[in-house]
């Protein structure tokens, strides 16, 4: 069937259309192309066949899909909301609304009419504030004389200027976030995770266009959000055009699938933005190499289902026989790199640990602490090293050890110890990299002492210390006794300062950036060192 490309629909097909709907008492939903060929026939609603936005012929946000949709109702009501809002996730070029009558009469030879009781067209818009638009009732005779090719290529028009004012440099993703508040977590920490992500997808190199939010006892256990809130992303996306969606927690990767199949988008989870960033800073070879360990034990079982590519031919005749497919090979591919990864990441920990033999003479004291706590500057103040150092979410990877002269008073042999800077911590740190890190990790387990150092400008400070605790009992081995210090105090309101004071009075207090406190973390890192000696 093939209708003219420069109006809407036919009466005789719209009429013969109806007549099925008509007969059978149920809706018929109709997809065609810009040529007017019918691509698709569906018996249902406009929801119940539509089509996800990964198989539409054309999609994004500067552009419509290429297909118009008739579709028949039974009732005399206008398009509703739900069929208005699957119009816009597949940027259909036009809805046009039949509304079908039982009173319609058969012409000899087949030919049906009467059976159109009235018609809408439906489109999108450009404006920001409005994402579509409907028409007053029309006759059919109305509705086919409507233009299609100029109304379809104006509004494509309007639509690619809009998308042109959001745009962001190149290189940049502009980001949508969706926050997913369960049973069991707060609001105080559900906000705080919220803002951590948001500082990761900067960190990372993203925009935030916008963040969503929504209240659920339990994870959709197939979209993590439910169908509508699946819609609503979608439609967000689209207006902020936005070409990447993160999540605030880690998605299965049938979930991932799923999400992307109905949005059109690439989606992320938490620990797939943590990873990018690790990419960005790993700056040695061992960096590298326990960065590209993590990405591909993430990647691994999230192989399945990534586009036809990868898919198998199907059941059908002449697709059967021996081989492999793509997707297997591609697999076994990953887990033989997988395999030789984690052999250098084992020769590695060997590596270290006859560096740490060696300095067995020594004591040794190991900087710990959440993500952007000011390690890497306190162990420059203290060291004179040079180690990268900025307000930035994991500015450093890799674990740099220097002397640290702890006094040096005239006629008395100096105190020396050994000063690492490890990798920051994060909430709930993501599995792939405590075991890719495993190498780097056990300079904290190794360690005769830990700094545990603790960004008191934070508002998130208190938690802070308790994500820390919780990955070090989780330590395959106990660390030794811990000196807390808090860094930034002067950045820090008078009043939080005087809460960590008396919550934790045996813990030192200094800002590393201005020298504040030093000389009493020294002693007391001597003291602490001596009493990890002696116990």
């Amino acid at each position: 069937m093939r209708l003219s490309l420069d109006c809407l629909a036919t009466p005789e097909f719209a009429e013969r259309l109806a007549a099925i709907s008509a007969d059978i008492e149920q809706p018929i939903t109709v997809y065609l192309d810009r040529r007017g060929h019918v691509t698709r026939v569906g018996v249902g609603n406009v929801r119940q066949t539509r089509i996800p936005p990964v198989e539409l012929p054309r999609y994004g946000a500067g552009r419509l899909c290429g297909l118009r949709c008739l579709t028949t109702s039974l009732s005399p009501e206008p398009p509703d909301e739900g069929a208005l809002t699957t119009m816009a996730l597949q940027r259909l070029d036009a809805l046009i609304w039949l509304c079908v009558t039982r009173q319609g009469k058969t012409r000899r030879g087949g030919g049906a009419t009467g059976y159109v009781a009235q018609t809408y067209l439906a489109h999108l818009l450009a404006h920001p504030d409005q994402r579509w638009t409907v028409s007053p009732e029309l006759d059919l005779e109305d509705l086919t004389q409507q233009p299609c090719v100029e109304f379809v290529e104006a509004l494509e028009e309007e639509l690619q200027r809009g998308l042109t004012s959001q745009a962001v440099a190149e290189g940049r993703d502009r980001v949508l976030l969706v926050g997913v508040k369960t049973q069991g977590i707060s609001d105080c920490r559900f906000q705080e995770g919220l803002l951590e992500l948001q500082r990761l997808v900067e960190t990372a190199g993203g925009e935030v266009a916008s963040i969503l939010q929504q209240k659920r006892l339990r994870p959709h256990p197939q979209t993590v959000v439910g169908e509508g809130k699946v819609a609503e992303v979608a439609l967000a996306a689209q207006t902020l055009g936005v070409n990447l969606v993160a999540f605030d927690r880690d998605l299965s990767p049938a979930q991932a699938r799923n999400l992307e199949r109905e949005i059109g988008l690439r989606v992320v989870d938490r620990t797939e933005v943590i990873l990018d960033i690790f990419a960005q800073r790993a700056q040695s070879g061992a960096g590298k190499l326990q960065v590209e360990l993590a990405q591909l034990e993430y990647k691994l079982p999230r192989l399945t289902g990534q586009g036809q590519a990868l898919s198998r031919l199907g059941g059908g005749i002449g697709t059967r026989g021996p081989g492999e497919t793509k997707l297997e090979t591609e697999r076994r591919a990953i887990q033989r790199r997988i395999t030789r990864l984690q052999r250098q990441v084992t020769e590695l920990q060997a590596h270290r640990s006859r560096l740490r033999q060696h300095r067995q003479t020594l004591p040794s004291i190991a900087i710990v602490g959440y993500t952007n706590a000011g390690k890497s500057t306190l162990l420059n103040i203290l060291t004179q090293a040079e180690v990268y150092a900025a307000d930035q979410l994991f500015a450093t990877l890799d674990p740099t050890t220097r002397r640290l002269v702890l006094n040096a008073n005239p006629g008395s042999e100096p105190d020396v110890v050994l000063l690492t800077d490890t990798v920051g911590f994060i909430h709930e740190l993501p599995p792939p990299l405590v075991d890719a890190f495993r190498a780097t990790l056990e300079e904290v387990t190794e360690a005769d002492a830990l700094l545990h150092l603790v960004d008191l400008s934070h508002p998130a400070w208190y938690a802070q210390i308790q994500s820390v605790m919780s990955i070090l009992r989780e330590m395959p081995v106990t660390p030794g006794p811990i000196l807390l210090a808090f860094n930034k105090i002067d950045a820090a309101t008078s009043e939080t300062l005087a809460i960590a004071q008396a919550e934790y009075p045996q813990a030192v207090f200094l800002s590393a950036s201005r020298g504040l406190g030093l000389e009493t973390l020294r002693q007391r890192l001597g003291q602490l060192v001596h009493y990890a000696r002696t116990h």
